[in-house]
């Protein structure tokens, strides 16, 4: 089962942000209602970062059990802990210092200073030791999880390239015609640092809902380009899509190229 993309355009990039982050309040929340715990993986950059921001500032914040939500990355730059170009590092900042997680259920991808090692071939360990413990976390939950590999992520978010990249899967690497493995090495990455870790395209499908922010002109190419049918390796954001939910979430910048039957009204 997948699902339709459905868009939503704000008036900016801080409207976005502030209503992407009651909304996954809201998603969080009903799924901790209904299970007792919930499970959302981060993604790092410009949205995802203010999208955290907004959330540490919202009385929503306070509506989630943050003891009882798993979380999870959806990729990272292979660099030291604690790194400042780590997602995990600028998701602490933005978020989670303030908020009362329990450590157990905060799994960030390994970083270069680990026991892998710092080389290309350190994360092809490091992917691997991640993919593991999702696995383990899948087979705790029990029946249900995505093929046994992978918990189910009630809300996976997505940052936007201006090449249509989607965590660090880039248009043509090996990393997007993956098809087998839930988590890999990067190698080569077009923008710094080359090497990074992340989730395969079989591994974001799975996630229940998927959410992919994306505001400021720079976006505008690239979500028409991903929205008009284009294939996932040339155009990696085509290829991403929840089992029942797929939310574009844009500004009017970003949602400018757009053919007008894919906008709906502005403020969703």
């Amino acid at each position: 089962m997948t699902s339709d993309p459905q868009v939503f355009v704000h008036h900016d990039g801080v409207e976005l942000a502030v209503k992407a982050a009651a909304r996954l309040a809201a998603t969080v929340l009903e799924a901790q209602s209904e299970r007792g715990h919930a499970s959302v993986v981060l993604t790092g950059g410009r949205n995802g970062n203010a999208l955290l921001a907004a959330l540490a500032e919202s009385p929503a914040r306070d509506t989630i059990d943050w003891s009882r939500l798993d979380l999870w990355w959806g990729d990272e730059r292979f660099l030291p802990d604690g790194d400042p170009d780590r997602n995990h590092t600028q998701a602490r900042q933005a978020l989670l210092d303030a908020v009362d997680l329990d450590p157990a259920r905060v799994h960030p991808m390994p970083a270069s200073d680990g026991p892998w090692g710092e080389g290309p071939q350190a994360a092809d360990t490091a992917a691997a030791a991640y993919a593991a413990e999702l696995a383990k976390a899948a087979a705790a939950a029990g029946p249900g999880a995505h093929d046994g590999r992978v918990p189910e992520f009630d809300v996976l978010l997505l940052g936007l390239g201006p090449d249509t990249h989607v965590a660090s899967l880039f248009p043509e690497l090996p990393a997007v015609r993956e098809t087998e493995r839930t988590v890999v090495g990067v190698h080569g990455a077009p923008k710094p640092p080359p090497t990074r870790i992340s989730l395969t395209l079989p591994a974001i499908r799975s996630a229940r809902e998927v959410w992919l922010l994306a505001a400021g002109e720079d976006k505008a190419q690239a979500a028409a380009l991903a929205l008009s049918g284009a294939g996932e390796v040339q155009a990696p954001a085509a290829g991403v899509y929840g089992q029942r939910r797929t939310l574009w979430l844009l500004d009017l910048a970003a949602a400018s190229r757009l053919p007008g039957d894919l906008l709906p009204p502005v403020g969703g």
